[in-house]
């Protein structure tokens, strides 16, 4: 890999993982899921504007509606509401490594539905990565887990998996950024009903919130989706998807440099296993070039 493309890599990886700790800022502000709706609609609104800034238009075809629905429900709706609700009872960290997980949920939910081939060394990823998550939640045991918020995270994990399986291939056909910003349309409007039915929209406003909003708006909502799509289109979603491995030690990091989570020796192990476990996964998928 050139060096711009592995630096595009830690960028990506860096910003998507930054979004725990600055959504665990907001929902100690402000209702989870209303400023969520919020963040998505604007989101969705920069988003579609710079899609027709570039030509882009609504003309989608039946593949991409599909995954604009799709990923606007499990995506935003369920894996980031979700997580949003639990991180007022588990800390950004412990929602930072449950998330990370997702490659590894795809893998395993591909080759139980889809029977996807799994090679030895995938196997070997999976069995690995979970066995990092379990060191992690052994390592908490002591100082009690808020099961609530960790149950929420997984569903949240999952749906994201299910998403990445029945979207396959959706991109091709142009109009990428255009799906990323009505998708965010989607995801808004689901959320923004729950949060009517269920919350009471009292925000207590503080530079902290303010701070926090905008920057999860503008940098893991949608710089972070441009610099995702740049590198798949230089070097293909198999190596691009390799950086998800560094997630799991990003996410701690930044909880606890800006929000004093503490890590414990067991985070750093199993950190470091769900990494690996994520990164065997990846790289079982590329093959040698035949001919």
């Amino acid at each position: 890999m050139a060096v711009k493309t592995i630096f595009l890599g830690l960028a990506f990886a860096f910003m998507w993982s930054s979004a725990f700790t600055s959504a665990r800022v907001i929902v100690a502000y402000a209702p989870p899921m209303g400023s969520l709706a919020l963040r998505f609609f604007i989101s969705g609104l920069i988003g579609v504007a710079i899609a027709l800034a570039l030509g882009q238009t609504l003309r989608l075809t039946r593949a991409q509606w599909r995954a604009t629905i799709i990923f606007g429900i499990c995506q935003n709706a369920l894996y980031l509401g979700l997580n949003f609700v639990a991180m007022q009872w588990i800390e950004a960290g412990l929602a930072s490594i449950i998330a990370s997980t997702m490659p590894l949920m795809v893998a395993l939910l591909g080759r139980v539905f889809l029977g996807d081939t799994l090679s030895p060394m995938a196997f070997l990823g999976l069995v690995v990565g979970f066995v990092g998550v379990g060191l992690i939640m052994g390592g908490r045991l002591d100082g009690g887990l808020d099961w609530t918020g960790i149950t929420f995270c997984i569903i949240g994990a999952i749906a994201l998996a299910v998403a990445t399986l029945s979207v396959r291939g959706a991109s091709s056909g142009g109009n990428v950024m255009m799906i990323v910003g009505l998708q965010m349309f989607v995801g808004a409007a689901g959320l923004a009903v729950v949060s009517a039915m269920t919350e009471t929209m009292t925000v207590t406003w503080s530079w902290q919130l303010v701070v926090a909003f905008i920057y999860t708006t503008i940098v893991p909502g949608l710089m972070a989706t441009w610099v995702w799509f740049t590198l798949v289109n230089q070097i293909g979603a198999v190596k691009a998807a390799t950086f998800h491995f560094l997630n799991p030690f990003f996410g701690v990091a930044v909880a606890a440099v800006l929000l004093g989570e503490k890590m414990g020796t067991l985070d750093v192990i199993g950190v470091a296993t769900v990494a690996a476990g994520i990164l065997a996964v990846q790289l079982s998928k590329q093959r040698p070039l035949v001919g």
